[in-house]
C-alpha cells in the first residue's frame, strides 16, 4: 500500500513541476498561453491544498473562519470605543492638564524670574567690583611706577646746577 505522505509530496511536486512549465511557457511562448496554463495550474492546486487540508484537518474550515469573525469584531469594536473613549479623555484631561499646567508653569515662572534676578544681580555686583577694584590697583600701581621713577629724575634746581657746573667746567677748560 502506498503512504499518503509520499503521495501528496508527489502531488506537490508535480504541482511544482507545472507551475515551472508554465513560467517556461510565458518565456518562450506567447504569454497569453502561459499565463492561461499557469492560472489553470493554481487553480488546480488551491483545489488540492483544499481537498488536503479536510482530509487531515476537518476543523481548519470552522477555525479560519472564527478567527476572521473574530480579529473583524475586535477590529471594529476596537476602533470605534478607542475613539469615543478617546474623544472624552482628549477633551476632559485636555481642560483639566491646561487649568493646571497654565496656574503651575505661572507661578513657577515667576518665582525662576525673582530667583535669576536676585542671581544675575548678585553676580553682577561681585564681577564688577571684582573687575574695578583689578583695574584701580592696576592703575594705582602704574602711577607709583611713575612717581618712582620722577623721583628719580633731577629737578629742576638740580638740572641747573649740572648746567651750571658743566658750564664752568667748560668755561674753566
Amino acid at each position: 500500500m502506498l503512504n499518503p505522505i509520499r503521495v501528496d509530496a508527489a502531488i506537490d511536486l508535480a504541482y511544482g513541476a507545472l507551475i515551472a512549465l508554465s513560467i517556461v511557457l510565458i518565456a518562450t511562448l506567447d504569454t497569453n498561453i502561459g499565463i492561461a496554463f499557469g492560472v489553470g495550474v493554481f487553480a488546480s492546486y488551491v483545489v488540492h491544498v483544499v481537498w488536503k487540508m479536510a482530509r487531515f484537518d476537518p476543523d481548519w474550515m470552522t477555525q479560519a473562519v472564527e478567527e476572521t469573525v473574530g480579529e473583524t469584531v475586535e477590529k471594529q469594536v476596537g476602533e470605534t470605543v478607542e475613539k469615543q473613549v478617546g474623544e472624552t479623555v482628549e477633551q476632559t484631561v485636555g481642560e483639566t492638564v491646561e487649568q493646571t499646567v497654565g496656574e503651575t508653569v505661572e507661578k513657577q515662572v515667576d518665582e525662576v524670574q525673582a530667583q535669576v534676578e536676585q542671581t544675575v544681580e548678585e553676580t553682577v555686583e561681585e564681577t564688577v567690583g571684582d573687575t574695578v577694584k583689578k583695574q584701580v590697583d592696576e592703575v594705582q600701581a602704574q602711577v607709583e611706577a611713575v612717581d618712582e621713577r620722577v623721583d628719580r629724575r633731577p629737578r629742576e634746581e638740580e638740572v641747573e646746577e649740572i648746567v651750571e657746573e658743566s658750564v664752568e667746567d667748560d668755561s674753566n677748560q
